[in-house]
């Protein structure tokens, strides 16, 4: 299995957002080898880089030096490319969390690597490239919804009734009613009019949402070791 992380350096125009620059390393995917995972890798490549819009099947089959009837082989469509990188980041997002809720550490040290994994993931995608996937592929837009939906309730409930079991969670909340408004929250983070009113990044929506969320949810003793051991409780 190829695992797929590239430095993405700057790029060409980005639509109306301008020049897009991912100066760190992208988060790896878990892809397969061969020419369907060369395929993915590249083309996640220029969607970062130039956005939805900017991504073409010519673009790609240049960039690869492969053929477009080779890549119509593997993927029917533009979309189905795109689809096919939803569902690995969904894929690898979760395996990477699960990994980390099953590692022989403290909670502490599993909820902030949570924290960084899923954070990691949320950089990728700007404010432009986030409007610009929207204006142009809703459908797209729409199933980057669908993957939290069918991944926040069971990794966020396994956090929670870890946490509570270890008594770092408030004992006193509904885990359900917490992990559903959690993932509304987590929905939100990427919509193009929240990100462009408040000027904030999809990272930095999802950093401040975790301060103001998990300082309420933690108890004094769930506190220590994360980055909210010197705050006051909410």
């Amino acid at each position: 299995m190829l695992r797929s992380g590239r430095t993405l350096g700057p790029s060409g125009p980005a639509g109306e957002g301008g020049p897009r620059i991912l100066s760190e390393p992208l988060p790896p995917l878990d892809l397969e080898d061969g020419p369907a995972g060369r395929i993915l890798t590249a083309a996640r490549e220029m969607l970062l880089r130039e956005a939805y819009s900017g991504f073409t099947m010519d673009r790609l089959a240049f960039a690869l030096g492969m053929s477009k009837k080779t890549i119509y082989q593997h993927f029917s469509s533009k979309q189905a490319i795109v689809g096919a990188i939803l569902a690995a980041t969904g894929t690898t997002v979760r395996r990477r969390v699960m990994e980390a809720l099953a590692a022989p550490v403290a909670y502490p040290e599993k909820l902030e690597t949570v924290f960084r994994i899923i954070s990691s993931y949320f950089a990728t995608m700007s404010p432009a490239f986030v409007e610009d996937v929207a204006r142009h592929a809703p459908e797209i837009h729409a199933r980057i919804n669908a993957i939290k939906e069918e991944n926040i309730p069971i990794v966020f409930g396994q956090l929670l009734g870890m946490g509570m079991e270890a008594g770092m969670i408030r004992p006193d909340i509904d885990p359900q009613f917490v992990t559903q408004y959690w993932l509304q929250i987590v929905k939100a983070i990427h919509e193009p009019d929240l990100l462009t009113r408040s000027g904030t990044t999809a990272r930095d929506a999802f950093e401040q949402a975790l301060d103001l969320f998990f300082r309420g949810l933690l108890t004094p003793k769930g506190r220590t070791g994360t980055r909210w051991a010197d705050a006051p409780e909410a």
